[in-house]
């Protein structure tokens, strides 16, 4: 079963939904061209490769490719799912392709990742996004300078490669925040690790729940059988997978960094309530016998001795300073101090 329905025997709207972010035609010299709307009802493969991207959310964009596109209802989910999660499924030549990026659009959290899905059939492709991703501004940027895909086999290539290098700096961040995390673990700072601690293990877990999937995907999309990839872009495909299994054992690496930052941190803070409490019971001990002393000796009886001694005050002051420095011998004594 195709993901492609018939044509419809009325033709397309000439104004363009709302939510089309751009279509594009690929030369085939690494530059692209606007495409008219109007004739994409009339496109043929002939012209070039297609690029159709669109903001799902817009009620206009859901049909136009509900009712306009060709695609059959599987081909729609997919593409104006909300939530999604990273997968390859292919119906003959027709691949449907679901991916996330590193968000890094001003003032969010690279964590909350950018969905990305994608249909195409070799020579059209049809993309769907709700937020912007940096990626498709490097493909778009390829482009515009000359040097960008020459056909839609490479558009999915170069894409995929480029959210996937996109993570490289969000993981080096991660290394070096849990480094410099262990750095001040070892020089005995522990005040507000803690904190950091937590908010780096979860962002690692967010971003990794992606990441695995997107493995899978990716291993499944270039063990598909398509006829329109070829084998050179196929070991493009495996690398840009290499390359993601890296980042993902790399985030494993820090992960489990950060798991033993973080005993070592409750290791620490552990012995530094054990020195306080040592400390706090041997002057308990020490003052627990002068306090017997005093006490008794300021019972309010008659036969004290030393009432009518005018040095019995300086006498006790002593006798409790020597029973102060002896016991602290004993301990010293016993390796208690």
């Amino acid at each position: 079963m195709s993901d492609v329905r018939p044509a419809q025997d009325h033709p397309s709207d000439s104004t363009p939904p709302e939510g089309l972010v751009h279509a594009l035609l690929l030369d085939g010299t690494g530059a692209c061209s606007p495409y008219d709307w109007s004739m994409v009802g009339d496109w043929t493969p002939d012209e070039g490769s297609l690029w159709l991207h669109f903001d799902f959310e817009d009620e206009s964009a859901q049909n136009w490719l509900r009712n306009e596109s060709g695609l059959n209802d599987i081909a729609f989910s997919s593409l104006t799912n909300a939530e999604t999660r990273p997968r390859a499924l292919n119906r003959g030549d027709n691949l449907l392709l679901t991916l996330r990026g590193i968000n890094m659009n001003p003032g969010q959290e690279p964590d909350d990742m950018v969905s990305l899905r994608i249909w195409t059939n070799g020579t059209k492709l049809i993309s769907t996004r709700r937020r912007n991703l940096i990626s498709t501004d490097d493909v778009l940027d390829e482009l515009d300078a000359g040097n960008g895909p020459r056909n839609t086999v490479e558009l999915l290539v170069v894409w995929t490669e480029r959210i996937t290098g996109r993570m490289t700096d969000t993981i080096e961040g991660f290394e070096d925040n849990v480094l410099v995390i262990e750095e001040r673990l070892l020089s005995g700072e522990t005040t507000g690790i803690r904190t950091e601690l937590a908010a780096l293990r979860k962002q690692i877990i967010s971003v990794r729940r992606y990441l695995s999937p997107q493995r899978e995907a990716m291993n499944r999309l270039v063990a598909e059988n398509l006829s329109w990839l070829d084998d050179l872009n196929r070991l493009r495909l495996r690398e840009i997978n290499d390359r993601l299994i890296r980042h993902i054992e790399d985030m494993d690496e820090v992960r489990d960094r950060a798991v033993l930052a973080q005993e070592e941190l409750a290791s620490r803070i552990a012995e530094q309530m054990n020195a306080r409490s040592y400390l706090f019971t041997v002057a308990a001990v020490i003052f627990l016998p002068l306090g017997f002393l005093t006490g008794l000796m300021g019972i309010n009886v008659g036969g004290m001795p030393g009432i009518d001694n005018d040095n019995a005050f300086w006498i006790v002051v002593l006798l409790s300073a020597l029973v102060g420095i002896g016991l602290t011998l004993i301990f010293k004594m016993r390796r208690w101090l």
